[in-house]
């Protein structure tokens, strides 16, 4: 074939291509995929299985009933209550970049007919840290689910506590996970899901004490990283660990889900406990 031609022929071709539909390069197992068709597996890699990150508002799109969510507490966002230098500006450009108010969004649902309050954590806004805000909402869901006597699913995935909010980030630890006692002591479910990644306070309270503890493969979950705990200990750690599957092995996690399968196996743990809630 002519080369000219064929040069011209591979330009016209590039012309057809949507650039939105870009292949996107997996960083586990270098393959490249069209975005259309990562979309259509959930963002999860066909070649490797690698779950990539995925926005909370996709990720509630995803499991709830279609139609069936509603936000709670939309309008609650944090503010600065160190004056830490810069932050206000740094969470105003978040907010513009993601759309969101703040790094978690809750609200109710259902999942499979059954009734539930869903919460979401986006590590697009600050590493989905955790600050009064984000642990306000937290406690505000938890404390509506048990009002209403319902199921609370939460999907987590965070960094850890908020620096610049100090001390008052810390306080959500133990504020989420009082209110995720009392939702427990008014004999109601709370499962908890795993995401990549999970770490800091945020897996050191609430995202630790769900009745039923999920993951997705592969996610990260632990409370410092490794790299910390390998220097701090002066040793090498064991092969994945850390890892979703590391930890289901030890017994940290019950089960380790993929993405395809998590709205179905939510679905049947809603239906068991109101089956068992109805005898």
């Amino acid at each position: 074939m002519n080369p000219f031609k064929e040069k011209r022929e591979f330009l016209k071709s590039l012309r057809t291509i949507n650039p939105k539909d870009l292949p996107v390069t997996c960083p586990d197992c270098g393959g490249k995929t069209q975005r259309s068709v990562l979309a259509e597996s959930l963002y999860v890699c066909p070649i490797c299985g690698r779950h990539f990150s995925i926005s909370a508002k996709y990720r509630l799109k995803i499991t709830a009933d279609k139609g069936s969510f509603h936000e709670l507490c939309r309008s609650l966002s944090g503010s600065n209550p160190l004056d830490f230098p810069d932050y206000e500006e740094k969470l105003a450009a978040q907010r513009q970049k993601t759309g969101l108010k703040e790094a978690v969004i809750c609200g109710t649902g259902k999942i499979d007919g059954v009734k539930v309050v869903l919460c979401a954590m986006d590590s697009r806004f600050m590493m989905a840290s955790m600050g009064t805000a984000v642990g306000e909402k937290i406690t505000r869901a938890f404390e509506y689910a048990t009002k209403k006597h319902l199921p609370i699913v939460i999907f987590a995935a965070s960094g850890g506590a908020r620096m610049q909010e100090g001390i008052f980030s810390l306080f959500q630890m133990a504020k989420t996970s009082a209110a995720a006692a009392r939702h427990d002591e008014a004999g109601l479910l709370y499962v908890s899901v795993l995401t990549h990644p999970t770490t800091g306070g945020v897996t050191a309270s609430f995202a630790s004490l769900g009745d039923v503890i999920l993951a997705e493969p592969g996610a990260l979950i632990g409370f410092a990283g490794p790299r910390v705990i390998e220097q701090t200990i002066g040793q090498a750690l064991p092969e994945g660990f850390q890892r979703a599957e590391y930890l289901k092995e030890h017994g940290f996690v019950d089960q380790v889900v993929e993405r395809g399968q998590m709205r179905q196996t939510l679905g049947l743990l809603l239906r068991l406990h109101e089956r068992r809630n109805k005898k």
